[in-house]
């Protein structure tokens, strides 16, 4: 029996809470339930992420799984906590800051996105983006089909063709940079193809889904869907017309080195949040305003910078994972259930797989691009990511989408981004460069009248004013050839958009690549070095490497054994204070240097710099430098004195050789016990035949200063050490051999300098000048110089001191 009742609805929630102690449950309220969901969410996809790191996986994949596991194919299954961390009546704020976060990402999206590449496209690259984009469309609209007759059979049948098609031809452009970068593919021949092919398959993918979205209105007129989509393109239009000329009137006005102008970052970041608003106004979506006023921003210059800067880590970090969680509530994967569900899920996932891959493979080999190229291309274009989701949750709001058909689909983007790592690893393997076994690996082997090659590396401009010195003081004369250096700097890939947006900025990721064009770059690193060269007789081949720090050491060796170097010039991890105290930039760069150290094709030397000329460049004719080589005996005290001795042709510098030898009325005491006589016999003997030759040269060159000195023990040699403390810069051997190192104290410092650098760099020795560390190359690497990058040292955390 009927009865006449009202249904009462529960209010809204409150923003804050009393607190417990006035009886209030803070999970009952917007804001502290909004931060414990956010919490959680952070510390279960970052978990993930960790655990999948292994695998080489994108953040998103871990993102997408934890999302699924927080809603109710997982953990939702217990309705206690669902209710209690995802009441229903929390979702519409939930989502709210979801979607927000979510319309600044894509706002950094079309930050990556630079128009003007796309002009450039090649024909390769826009025939493989149109098969990508077309075989599968046409097999998602005969998929549609199949699935409108089984499980979607109360779908809108034109709305539901073009988002099936639109969800199984998407290829994310983000996800496949980073896997691309993760797998240092992005300057190789597959690596562009796949770029470029990514960017138009992006761009043409919102086309497709505005069409859609315009299609998915509801039950009006179909003019009304003309109607939107004609409104949207005349938006885009505007924008085009309108947006422009104002960001680079903003860009001009924020020049390189200064900080941008506030009102430049709000007035933009308001102008996204207002194309957002329109986009929604017309019917298409708010993320569409948000991602075009993100194409149109310049690239260059600082200020798309600032930007990424001002959004990304709190939108990146915190809002957007909220948007995974809202795709995960709303996919339940119990919904897929018998065989005829999983049956489908299988034909979705070999539908979207063979259409790109075969639309793919086909038109690549049509190219002429090799098989195993081109079936790589296949899986790359087949990535699927953040887009695919955001199609998937529009068409679950519409309505096109039903729960087990959007549980299919998140299944399908999750797996075939899934499988994207693994399989380009396993199907492609660029020929690694062989290391040819060229002769000047050392510059000890280099002939006084050749070039010299060097590749110096550097983290932060902060090293530039040294790094230059350096090349002016060993360029050596006209006679020896030229110095030739490539600057290479050496940037952080992360997880971060930013990291691709300095990919696209620098045109060159992965292993090194080095710009053989004339084009002048706007980067300030590359003015400073281009204009040194211009004023020296030094060729300076500036060029960025961006990799993780776990692989950064093989982007440096492989480029050092490519482009055939002596040396290695490495920055120390620890850098100075104004006070004059060393302390550490980042623990994790020392692993860096030891992994090179251990792995390098030629020599290395660490720089410990302390203002070698000060912080700016100082010209050929005002050069003065005192540089000191202290020598005690083996292969890395012969390379670095052979160093000073090319640093010693520049008119402007003395050199110092400083010989120690020990006292022969203490051979046989303590000292002689800790020595390796074996290992010792003939390093001597090249010591000896080493020092005969130099000194020839020394009654030559009158800049020259050779002294032998004999002392008993290790404090006399400290004490003769300390009369050179007023010289620019120490060169020394990394691990010197002979009786008195023995004596000196190795507790304490960074093993990977050795005990001489050590002493140079601690509180016990007065002095402001730059400690240079030689390791010669000799392969493999054994004894103490490998043993000493094995051991962590106790004292790592104290910083070093100087005056």
């Amino acid at each position: 029996m009927a009865t006449n009742g009202t249904i009462k609805c529960p209010p809204p929630m409150k923003a804050t809470s009393n607190g417990i102690f006035q009886g209030d449950d803070p999970l009952h309220f917007a804001l502290p339930l909004l931060i414990v969901q956010i919490c959680l969410v952070v510390v279960l996809t970052r978990v993930l992420a960790y655990l999948l790191r292994p695998l080489r996986q994108p953040r998103v994949i871990a993102e997408i799984i934890g999302g699924i596991l927080l809603g109710p194919s997982a953990f939702g299954r217990n309705q206690k906590y669902l209710h209690a961390i995802f009441p229903p009546r929390s979702l519409t704020v939930l989502d709210t800051v979801a979607n927000l976060g979510l319309l600044f990402f894509l706002f950094l999206v079309g930050l990556e996105l630079d128009p003007k590449a796309l002009r450039r496209t090649g024909k390769k690259a826009l025939s493989i983006a149109i098969a990508g984009i077309s075989v599968p469309f046409a097999l998602g609209i005969g998929t549609s089909f199949v699935l409108r007759a089984t499980i979607s059979k109360d779908a809108s049948q034109g709305p539901f063709l073009v988002f099936m098609g639109v969800a199984l031809s998407i290829t994310a452009f983000p996800v496949l940079a980073r896997i691309l970068a993760e797998l240092k593919l992005l300057t190789t021949d597959v690596g562009r193809v796949a770029m470029s092919a990514a960017a138009v398959n992006d761009m043409a993918a919102w086309i497709l889904l505005a069409l859609a979205i315009a299609l998915s209105g509801t039950g009006h007129s179909p003019i009304v869907s003309v109607w939107v989509f004609l409104s949207g393109a005349g938006f885009i239009v505007l924008c085009i017309f309108l947006a422009p000329p104002i960001f680079k009137w903003m860009a001009r006005r924020c020049p390189h080195g200064e900080p941008v102008d506030e009102i430049y970052i709000c007035g933009t970041l308001a102008a996204v949040l207002a194309a957002g608003f329109v986009t929604d106004v017309i019917g298409i979506h708010a993320l569409f305003g948000a991602f075009v006023m993100g194409v149109l921003v310049p690239k260059e210059g600082p200020f798309a910078g600032a930007l990424v800067e001002k959004v990304e880590d709190l939108v990146s970090g915190l809002f957007l994972p909220l948007y995974f969680v809202s795709s995960g509530l709303k996919t339940n994967v119990a919904t897929i259930q018998g065989a005829q569900s999983w049956g489908l899920l299988v034909l979705v996932i070999f539908t979207a797989c063979v259409g790109k891959i075969v639309g793919t493979v086909v038109v690549s080999m049509c190219c002429k691009v090799p098989y195993k190229e081109a079936l790589t291309l296949g899986f790359l274009m087949n990535t699927k990511g953040l887009v695919e989701l955001i199609v998937l949750n529009i068409g679950k709001d519409r309505g096109v989408l039903n729960d087990q058909t959007f549980a299919i689909m998140v299944l399908m983007a999750l797996f075939t981004t899934f499988i994207t790592t693994p399989i380009v690893m396993s199907i492609y393997k660029p020929a690694r460069m062989s290391r040819s076994d060229y002769k000047h690996k050392t510059v000890l082997r280099n002939k006084t009248n050749s070039q010299l090659r060097l590749l110096a590396c550097f983290h932060s401009t902060r090293s530039i004013p040294t790094l230059i010195n350096l090349m002016e003081a060993s360029r050596g004369t006209e006679n020896s050839g030229r110095l030739l250096v490539y600057a290479m700097h050496l940037k952080e890939l992360s997880e971060r958009s930013s990291s691709i947006l300095m990919v696209h900025k620098a045109r060159k990721n992965g292993l090194p690549f080095w710009n053989k064009g004339k084009d002048s770059d706007p980067n300030q690193i590359v003015i400073a070095f281009e204009a040194f060269q211009h004023l020296s007789q030094v060729t300076v081949r500036p060029t960025t490497a961006i990799s993780t720090l776990s692989n950064m050491h093989e982007d440096i060796c492989t480029s050092a054994a490519r482009k055939k170097v002596a040396m290695i010039i490495l920055p120390f991890h620890k850098h100075q204070r104004l006070d004059g105290h060393l302390e550490t930039t980042r623990a994790d760069l020392r692993h860096v240097n030891r992994k090179v150290l251990e792995h390098a094709p030629c020599s290395v030397g660490i720089l410990v710099d302390r203002g070698l000329g000060g912080t700016s460049h100082v010209s050929a004719s005002n050069v003065d430098y005192i540089i000191t080589a202290l020598f005690f005996g083996g292969n890395d005290d012969r390379e670095a004195l052979s160093y000073g001795a090319r640093m010693a042709e520049h008119p402007g510098i003395t050199f110092n050789v400083v010989r120690f030898a020990v006292d022969p009325k203490v051979v046989g005491d303590a000292i002689q016990l800790d020595m390796n006589d074996d290992h010792r016999g003939p390093e001597a003997g090249n010591d000896e035949e080493f020092l005969r030759e130099f000194k020839e040269r020394v009654l030559k060159d009158g800049s020259i200063k050779f002294e032998e000195t004999v002392v008993s023990d290790g404090a006399e040699a400290i004490n003769v050490m300390r009369m050179y403390s007023r010289c620019n810069l120490f060169l020394v051997g990394r691990m010197p051999e002979g009786q008195l190192v023995a004596a000196l104290d190795k507790k304490s410092g960074c093993t990977e300098l050795g005990p001489v650098a050590n002493l140079l760099i601690s509180s016990e020795f007065s002095t402001t000048a730059s400690v240079l560390v030689v390791q010669q190359y000799r392969r493999p690497l054994t004894g103490d110089s490998l043993d000493s990058l094995k051991v962590e040292d106790t004292a790592e955390g104290e910083s070093s001191d100087s005056q």
